[in-house]
């Protein structure tokens, strides 16, 4: 249990946490990841190296710190953290690892003069409750998800029935089931986990579903990473009739009830998600504007769907951006998505839902410009591709 003396030395850590954060959670990550190969899996070596594990992480510790006494402030994060886990098959064991692992770069980094044996129990009665809630509401969701018709535990395997290629560097996978059952019916925006072995070493990878449930198969829709090794591995070595383990769909970016004009706006392969979000609104009325960004033509994957759907329902208007094109693209604009055109785009009504994903740059310049064209920020919904951090 803790203290009211912990809560206040907890709260007093903030200033620490704000000017050296991150030095302290790379610290972290060096030692556990150095000492404990069991949990390797877990992290992106990508996001490790690029800093933005680090950051995500160094950001959640400061914001529960701040909230440690009103956790309910903390809002999303909460739920970012579990279904991110979820989807990567975290479980109760590994955080004990966490957990010595934190403590011990406190020590380290602090020093004992600060971070004293005292400031230490404090952190390790606060993780301890975190920790507590979150093995709790992962658990729930792990029977939850094993309870549904077509739902399962841990890793599954699925079978590759057919490969599509949908532009220069994204090829869909679509799968199903090897031992013939069900399958889950997911929500649109949600993503599987993946567990794949790269050079002999397990890796872990989220991908977001790419089309609307149907109780019988899975898709995802890979981006040829630059030096990706789970991409490029399921790019050049997963063929039809190939098998994957699965674990099951998570997510909380996921396409809520309302009547609200609609909009979806998507750069490079955060298409993916806005795909069965789009497929689950034109069962319903509801305008639907779809934004689409792209470097170019070669670029863009299902396009010809998009504007098929478009020709379909009359509620769907559609708008492609490229950052270079020429006269035969037939696009909308041309270059980045600025605030003045994304006005000229958006329903003349600003109450409308609106759900982006793309590129970190990307995502920043458009949550600024949305909130500035008078977008309701309670309204506006957005995910990562990576770790959940927030948007500066």
């Amino acid at each position: 249990m803790l203290t009211e003396r912990q809560r206040e030395i907890v709260k007093a850590t903030v200033p620490l946490l704000e000017t050296g954060g991150e030095a302290l959670i790379t610290h972290f990550y060096n030692t556990m990841l150095g000492e404990y190969p069991e949990v390797r899996p877990l992290f992106n070596q990508a996001h490790q190296q690029s800093g933005a594990q680090p950051r995500a992480l160094a950001y959640s510790v400061l914001m529960y710190a701040k909230h440690i006494d009103r956790l309910e402030a903390l809002g999303d994060l909460p739920a970012q953290i579990v279904n991110k886990h979820v989807a990567l098959q975290v479980q109760a064991e590994h955080y004990p690892i966490v957990g010595a692992c934190l403590l011990r770069a406190i020590r380290e980094v602090l020093g004992a003069e600060i971070a004293t044996d005292e400031v230490l129990a404090a952190w390790g009665a606060a993780y301890q409750q975190l920790a507590d809630i979150l093995i709790a509401a992962e658990r729930s969701v792990y029977d939850r998800t094993a309870e549904a018709e077509g739902g399962w535990r841990g890793e599954r395997a699925f079978k590759v029935e057919k490969r599509v290629q949908e532009s220069a560097e994204i090829t869909s996978f679509y799968l199903v089931p090897a031992d013939g059952g069900k399958v889950i019916a997911h929500l649109p925006g949600q993503y599987i986990g993946l567990r794949v072995m790269v050079g002999g070493e397990e890796q872990r990878r989220n991908y977001s579903l790419s089309a609307p449930a149907n109780g019988k198969s899975l898709r995802i829709s890979v981006k040829r990473e630059l030096g990706g090794k789970v991409s490029n591995f399921l790019h050049d070595q997963i063929q039809v009739g190939g098998t994957l383990s699965l674990f099951p769909p998570a997510g909380h970016f996921t396409l809520q009830d309302s009547s609200k004009p609609l909009v979806l706006i998507s750069g490079g392969v955060g298409i993916t998600p806005t795909l069965p979000m789009l497929a689950t609104a034109l069962a319903a009325p509801r305008p639907v504007t779809f934004i689409h960004c792209a470097r170019e033509r070669s670029a863009h994957a299902f396009r010809e769907r998009i504007d098929q759907l478009a020709a379909e329902h009359p509620q769907l208007t559609r708008y492609y951006c490229y950052d270079r094109a020429v006269p035969e693209d037939q696009v909308d604009a041309e270059g980045y998505l600025t605030e003045q055109r994304l006005g000229e785009w958006l329903p003349a009504s600003r109450d409308a839902d609106v759900y982006f994903l793309g590129p970190r740059p990307f995502m920043r310049v458009l949550k600024r410009s949305l909130h500035n064209l008078g977008v309701p920020d309670k309204q506006v919904r957005y995910e990562f591709f990576g770790p959940a951090e927030a948007l500066a």
